[in-house]
């Protein structure tokens, strides 16, 4: 017999099975398991940036070209994917386009080249190919320059905003899946129900796409480029990510919420592009990034703020088929379901 004010032991055995049931213990465990993930995604993929086939324009005369090409092309671990281009006003454009990231300029008439970048799509990026090119002209005996020809806009001196804004709208957008299945049930009662539940992602997404739009625009003046545009990719970021969520809340019930972190922010945080564009992440990441709606929006929005636009239809429909994937997701999963009535009718 214990004594007074004792818990026997196995009165507390049964007061930790109480409070610790096996399935709380192993989402613990997955939860820990989702942090380590955590830490090594985002370290993995930014502790070391390198860069890896960067694409370098070489404009020079034939005699010349093909030695700077070859020269490039020797920087060691595949730094550099060294092509030609005719004149510097097609390099400038097709920085502009995103095709490369950057240009060498040869000057026949003196010794010092101009070296094109652009900045909006990658500081980072831009700070490579300035390394490796200075460091190229130092063993030909000559100098360079370096001209941005899409600088970042005053309010953004990193280039971080555009990823900022899209982590936010993911953030967003896993959050209010994650309550209306917790407030409702992870999955709707019917297709009437998934119908209201995906309406009422659609508006949510609406107004996130153009609050973000107007915070990063005209209260903080911190993105240039198209109000409505930025809005737009915004609602789709906001509605892809929501109802993938959703989907997953009705394959796997409350696991389906920690799935989505694990894709959304472990993943796809990383990968974006935002941090270091994809010449400068390791493989895994370089390789993911523009497949989940983090990187695909963060490329659509910087298309919009910095390029005009170019380059926007492939990350438009990567955001387009996670939105469409969720929604045939979430109504396969309750066609066929019994109604609420029906239900009763059986048990009756």
């Amino acid at each position: 017999m214990a004594a007074p004010g004792q818990v026997p032991s196995k009165g507390l055995v049964a007061e930790l099975k109480g409070a610790v049931t096996p399935r709380t213990a192993l989402m613990v465990i997955a939860v820990l398991l989702l942090q380590f993930g955590f830490i090594t995604s985002y370290v993995g993929a930014l502790h070391h940036p390198t860069p890896h086939e960067l694409s370098i324009a070489v404009v020079a005369p034939p005699q010349v070209s093909p030695k700077l090409v070859g020269a490039l092309e020797s920087v060691p671990d595949d730094a550099v994917k060294a092509v030609t281009a005719p004149d510097a006003e097609t390099a400038a454009r097709q920085i502009k386009d995103q095709k490369i990231y950057a240009a060498l300029v040869f000057n026949p008439a003196g010794t010092e080249d101009t070296l094109l970048v652009g900045g909006a799509r990658g500081p980072s990026a831009a700070r490579a190919a300035d390394t490796i090119v200075t460091a190229l002209e130092k063993t030909q005996g000559r100098t360079v320059k370096t001209q941005d020809v899409v600088p970042l806009a005053k309010g953004d001196p990193n280039g971080l905003t555009s990823f900022y804004l899209v982590i936010g709208w993911c953030v967003g957008g896993y959050l209010v899946a994650s309550i209306l299945g917790i407030s409702a049930g992870a999955k709707p009662a019917n297709a009437h129900r998934a119908v209201l539940r995906l309406g009422t992602l659609a508006l949510y997404s609406i107004a996130a796409g153009i609050g973000g739009a107007v915070i990063v625009g005209p209260v903080l003046d911190a993105l240039p480029g198209s109000f409505w545009g930025l809005a737009g990719v915004g609602a789709l970021v906001v509605f892809a990510v929501g109802a993938f969520t959703m989907a997953l809340q009705c394959l796997f019930d409350i696991i389906g919420i920690g799935i989505a972190v694990l894709v959304f922010v472990v993943l796809g945080n990383p990968s974006a592009g935002g941090v270091f564009p994809p010449p400068m992440m390791p493989p895994f990441w370089r390789a993911i990034g523009a497949w989940i709606p983090n990187g695909a929006g963060t490329d659509a929005t910087r298309s919009i703020a910095y390029f005009g636009g170019t380059n926007l239809t492939m990350p438009l429909m990567v955001l387009l088929a996670w939105a469409l994937v969720g929604v045939g997701i979430t109504f396969a999963a309750v066609i066929g379901r019994p109604s609420h009535r029906k239900r009763e009718l059986v048990e009756a």
